[in-house]
């Protein structure tokens, strides 16, 4: 099934935004889809939605159980939240999503809305320029900036006035970080992206926006962590002396997804904390 872009309206809120407003949440609501939500940073993220009111389609690629825990935890906790699996970075993918999506809101009788979308799926891969290889490159581009596109693509048929759209970008492009070229080159594009879809999408009242944190406790850097030392020289980094969390993470995204921030948009939000300043 395909939807038409929604209407395009004035620069602001829709009028009736205000409603959604309640003591549940200043999310209550709304909708969101966070891409690569079982873990890390996308379940930080996931549960802080929830917890501010959303339903939150929790996506994931493969591990089912991962998934099935977040889902539980927001519920445990009074919000809302399905599971949603698709492989990204193959073809069809995005449209496979929003069939997924679609099915569920409808099986709760809901219409096809999407009000908050978070792309956070990633793959990395450490890899200076003399390691790089084609299929390295086709593997990071294809998740992180071919499927980042199309999953904005089709969502955006099921976005009115006062959608929200926020990348989960890094700080490596603007701290150089040669280790892994490839994939900060492809957080390079995904800046990119955001400025060129917040001019595109202005006219609808669609913010569009970039967080970029530097190192966070999840499994991506774990190795990193492994020994005190290592941990020591990453919280150094930083000018609190401490790694990130998911958690701070996931207020900067609450807020861009809230109506609060409806004047902010095409713009690169730093979440590393003061990290190489």
């Amino acid at each position: 099934m395909t939807y038409s872009p929604a209407p395009r309206s004035g620069g602001g809120e829709p009028a009736d935004l205000g409603r959604t407003r309640t003591a549940e949440g200043r999310l209550a609501g709304r909708t969101a889809l966070v891409t690569g939500a079982s873990r890390g940073i996308g379940r930080g993220i996931a549960e802080r939605l929830a917890s501010d009111g959303s339903l939150v389609a929790v996506h994931y690629g493969q591990n089912t159980a991962a998934a099935d825990e977040v889902v539980a935890s927001i519920r445990a906790a009074g919000g809302d939240a399905f599971p949603l699996q698709t492989r990204l970075g193959v073809p069809g993918d995005a449209q496979a999503l929003f069939a997924a999506f679609d099915a569920e809101l409808e099986r709760r009788g809901m219409e096809p809305r999407l009000d908050v979308l978070v792309n956070n799926a990633a793959v990395s891969g450490s890899a200076r320029i003399h390691e790089v290889t084609p299929e390295l490159i086709d593997r990071i581009f294809s998740v992180n900036v071919t499927a980042l596109l199309l999953v904005i693509r089709e969502g955006l048929g099921r976005m009115s006035a006062g959608g929200r759209i926020v990348n989960i970008s890094s700080m490596v492009t603007r701290a150089a970080y040669p280790q892994s070229v490839v994939y900060s080159m492809s957080k390079g594009a995904v800046d990119t992206l955001t400025i060129a879809l917040a001019k595109e999408l202005g006219s609808r009242g669609i913010t569009v926006n970039t967080v970029s944190p530097g190192f966070v406790a999840t499994d991506m850097n774990a190795k990193l962590r492994t020994t005190p030392e290592g941990a020591a020289q990453l919280a150094a980094i930083s000018v609190f002396d401490r790694i990130g969390e998911p958690s701070d993470i996931a207020g900067i995204v609450s807020f861009l997804a809230s109506s609060d921030s409806q004047w902010v948009t095409g713009q690169r939000l730093d979440a590393s904390g003061g990290s190489q300043l």
